[in-house]
């Protein structure tokens, strides 16, 4: 209806209340999401899962309270115009949890506003997050792991 790609949270709740999906980054033209939905209208499964949940559920709970911890700080910082700081704590925090958009978008709003005015420049989000992949998946290749201690070599 208002031609959105990407929902943050794709939630699909029944006529009675209870939750039957929650799929972060729900995309909706992506053909799994789509008929996850359409299969939950149908009534031919009561719940969907998606695979790349229980990845997420495999990292620490630690870490990602620490990363949504430096994600706070870093939100305070920008705040404040301490973009230099707050950059820091963003970019530990996409360390700590790679997967979450909501970091990365808040590193190029500080780095690149100009990208993020009335307007905002979908083609280069996808070119920007394209490049940052690529480069995380570089590193990986290299055997380096990062964190927000730096990066290692791995055994």
């Amino acid at each position: 209806m208002f031609r959105f790609k990407v929902v943050p949270n794709g939630i699909f709740i029944d006529e009675n209340g209870t939750i039957r999906m929650i799929k972060e980054g729900f995309k909706v033209d992506n053909p799994e999401h789509v008929k996850a939905v359409e299969q939950l209208i149908s009534k031919e499964v009561e719940k969907v899962e998606f695979e790349d949940e229980n990845k997420r559920n495999d990292q620490s709970d630690l870490q990602l309270q620490l990363a949504q911890t430096k994600f706070k700080l870093g939100m305070e910082y920008t705040k404040q115009n301490r973009n230099d700081e707050a950059l820091k704590e963003l970019d530990d925090a996409i360390l700590l949890d790679p997967d979450n958009f909501t970091i990365r978008k808040q590193r190029w709003y500080i780095r690149f506003p100009e990208k993020f005015g009335t307007e905002i420049d979908f083609d280069w989000q996808k070119g920007q997050l394209k490049n940052e992949k690529e480069e995380e998946e570089k590193r990986r290749n290299q055997g380096l792991v990062c964190g927000p201690d730096g990066c290692f070599i791995s055994n």
